[in-house]
């Protein structure tokens, strides 16, 4: 049969074969048409995209068992039409949905219905519209209770729609940064009591427990009466906020027939401007099984955009704990943090957040060029039982929460992508993420404007072989502390041989206080930091960590500052090679080394180069 490209343009019809003069309209039946033709494929099988917005009303799935996997070598790829090329058209693969009926009110707030839709943000002309915020935090003086809160001010009572505002609470742990939905709000007396949403508010008393005694450096040094979830440091969600340009209110007083206030920025008109709502928690989903994994599939060149995740909503709260894992009850423990810094209450089992877009079970899979934007939880997720999975030249931006997620899987390759402002809503989520992997190499990525840590590699008993190389990695822990630029945790391996190797990354611009370039914490074991550029941080590295590490070996890296722990360090932590260069004249310094001028020339993303 032949393998001519299937055309798919949005004014064509789904009952035409295809062809150039006669497209089909949509992706469903775009993949219809692939699992007619794969059994009998005789070269690489092409959907070719015309320019246009293909929204979805259901998840975009592909199959093993469905006939989605290329054959005999082949490849089946989704594109745009004339990809590679000056005239590459614009595809966007949507999950939203367009917000009609506007109508303008007092002060210039445009409403408009959305049925039972609780979007937690909007999106128009290209950019996020967050929800209406204060920044005030909780008026008055507040006790914290078994049901929420009590305060002896009256200004809650008067905040509108007390039933879908949220408490959000930046660094709740120095790293953490926690979400609660509020129940109702009703005068007491004098007094305003505040009930929060269950059963996220009992898991958060059980998690949030703890004693931060503060570090060198920590804006909490010596703060022994910190006390978490003591009051929220932002408000969110209700009309009484919405002050600012480019903000909105979801408002839920009629079951069922919401609605939205949104007060536009200047140069925006609601009732003209194409106003989207996510609707879709999975746009793409690509799977098969152990015996049957979904192989030989390229995605290149598309946009990935309007997703949501409705995680908040169900359970009351987003309880992060770390990187792109949250509580959502069960168990926990704690942990004594050393030097006397204080105790903290972990999770024995965490919930991950998912992605828009995710791939388990999938072999041979290449996802290249595209962009991923605009989406309400994770955007990509390669995950178990993945292999060969290679994610090349994509750009990732405004993410509620992490970027590009590898979890267990093996042997894939993670280049050339720009991961940047990530972590719109859950502040922990990591630009890059690796969890449990084995020989899974990241390398020649930018990642920049994150809240909190960039790239970050955690261990375990599978976990082995990460390579993380000629990463350029700036701006990160914009919000959050205690983190870093590569952040990596727990045992890497069982030798330095099949350990982690962090060789030639370029890190700068850690921003908040009490962080590390690079950072192995957690009882870190097998792991080389070698020839890699550390400046403009807390701490380039840190040494004396709980538990301790282990067979990790500092070579050759530049950095501004001598280690923290660099006096004593433990007894399997080694240190040669190492220079530290002038904090007020780094970069001139380092360019005069030619070591270190080739580092800082390697590091970052380099040209795409054709699938």
């Amino acid at each position: 049969m032949s393998n001519t490209a299937i055309i798919v343009a949005t004014w064509g019809d789904d009952t035409w074969p295809g062809t150039p003069d006669l497209p089909l309209a949509t992706l469903p039946a775009a993949q219809r048409a692939v699992r007619e033709r794969t059994a009998e494929m005789t070269g690489d099988l092409v959907v070719r995209l015309r320019a246009g917005v293909y929204t979805l009303d259901r998840p975009l799935e592909f199959r093993a068992d469905q006939g989605d996997s290329g054959v005999g070598g082949h490849r089946v790829v989704y594109e745009p039409y004339g990809y590679g090329t000056a005239e590459q058209e614009e595809v966007v693969v949507s999950g939203g949905r367009a917000i009609g009926g506007w109508t303008r009110g007092p002060g210039g707030v445009w409403s408009a219905p959305v049925g039972d839709l609780e979007p937690r943000w909007l999106h128009c002309a290209g950019r996020r519209i967050g929800r209406a915020v204060s920044t005030a935090g909780l008026p008055g003086y507040v006790t914290k209770t078994e049901f929420g809160y009590v305060t002896d001010s009256a200004i809650p009572q008067g905040w509108a729609g007390p039933d879908g505002i949220e408490f959000v609470y930046t660094g709740v742990y120095p790293w953490t940064q926690a979400r609660c939905a509020v129940a109702e709000i009703t005068a007491d007396g004098d007094s305003t009591r505040i009930v929060m949403a269950q059963p996220a508010w009992d898991h958060a008393r059980r998690l949030y427990v703890g004693e931060w005694n503060g570090a060198e450096g920590n804006d909490a040094e010596g703060d022994a009466g910190w006390e978490p979830l003591d009051a929220p440091s932002e408000v969110e969600n209700s009309r009484t906020f919405l002050t600012e340009p480019g903000t909105f209110v979801l408002d839920r007083s009629v079951p069922g027939s919401h609605l939205v206030h949104y007060l536009p920025r200047p140069e925006e008109q609601p009732d003209t401007a194409t106003v989207l709502a996510p609707v879709l928690q999975t746009l793409v989903s690509g799977h098969g099984t152990a015996r049957r994994p979904l192989t030989d599939l390229t995605i290149r060149g598309l946009t990935f955009a309007h997703g949501e995740w409705s995680g908040v909503r169900e359970t009351g709260g987003y309880l992060h704990y770390h990187g792109d894992t949250h509580y959502t009850g069960g168990a926990v423990t704690e942990i004594v943090l050393p030097e006397g810094m204080g105790r903290v209450t972990v999770p024995v089992d965490t919930a991950q957040l998912p992605a828009n877009v995710t791939f388990s079970h999938a072999r041979r899979i290449v996802l290249a060029a595209n962009r991923f934007t605009g989406l309400g939880a994770g955007a990509l997720e390669i995950g178990p039982g993945c292999t060969g999975v290679v994610v090349r030249g994509n750009t990732v931006h405004d993410v509620s929460g992490s970027g590009i997620a590898v979890r267990q899987a093996a042997d894939c390759l993670v280049e050339d992508n720009l991961v940047h402002a990530v972590g719109a809503e859950y502040r922990g989520s990591p630009a890059i993420l690796l969890a449990a992997t084995r020989d899974v190499v990241v390398r020649h990525n930018e990642v920049r404007d994150v809240p909190h840590a960039g790239i970050v590699v955690l261990g375990g008993e599978s976990a082995r072989g990460a390579q993380i190389i000629g990463n350029l990695i700036h701006h990160t822990m914009t919000v959050l502390a205690d983190g870093g630029g590569i952040y990596v945790s727990a045992p890497q391996g069982s030798s330095f041989a099949g350990g982690t190797v962090l060789r030639g990354n370029v890190i700068h611009d850690t921003i908040t206080s009490y962080n590390f370039g690079l950072y192995t914490d957690y009882g870190a074991a097998w792991v080389t930091v070698a020839g890699n550029v550390v400046h403009r941080g807390d701490t380039p590295a840190v040494l004396t960590v709980a538990p301790p590490l282990r067979h990790v070996a500092f070579l050759g890296n530049y950095w501004d500052d001598l280690p923290m722990g660099h006096d004593d360090p433990p007894e399997t932590v080694y240190l040669a090679g190492n220079t530290v260069l002038p904090k007020e004249d780094f970069e001139a310094a380092l360019a005069a080394d030619p070591a270190g001028a080739d580092i800082i020339a390697s590091a970052g993303r380099r040209p795409l180069r054709p699938e």
